[in-house]
């Protein structure tokens, strides 16, 4: 294969074309999300990730973990979660069985914000996509997106 060959210029331009409905999506999301609710698309989703743990085994998530589920590395996890938890939405505590591990928990103040979030979350996410399926060039990923039915796994 060359830089010119056929089969990569199909992948490229289709990959430029999934970073662009990823792109407008992300920005539709995030104006709605800071105008109706003073939270940024990581912070939102790093409270849904953190609100669908549960006490039962495996149920809470490690840092990486998070890190993997929200698209960030462990750090800019780390710096996430102490902005929220300074907000009151997060708190952190030892793990009871292993003094090494942390935890991180919604607080009721997180998980009232992201009950109320969610709905807008959802409306600019229709609303984006119902946008881009108007792009002949998007309109398939489009599909692929609304034709996807299993739930993202932490892995």
């Amino acid at each position: 294969m060359t830089a010119t060959d056929p089969a990569l210029t199909a992948l490229s331009q289709g990959w430029c074309a999934l970073s662009l409905l990823h792109g407008k999506i992300e920005a539709r999301i995030e104006r709605a999300l800071q105008a109706g609710h003073g939270l940024s698309v990581r912070e939102y989703s790093l409270l849904d990730v953190l609100s669908r743990q549960h006490n039962g085994p495996g149920g809470h998530l490690q840092m990486k973990q998070v890190a993997d589920a929200v698209v960030l590395s462990q750090s800019a996890t780390t710096r996430l979660v102490t902005r929220l938890e300074n907000r009151g939405l997060l708190i952190r505590y030892l793990c009871d069985t292993d003094r090494r591990g942390i935890y991180t928990d919604v607080t009721e103040a997180g998980l009232t914000l992201l009950a109320e979030a969610r709905p807008t979350n959802d409306t600019a996410l229709r609303a984006a996509l119902d946008e881009a399926a108007k792009n002949p060039e998007l309109a398939p990923l489009v599909r692929a997106v609304e034709e996807l039915k299993a739930p993202a796994q932490v892995a």
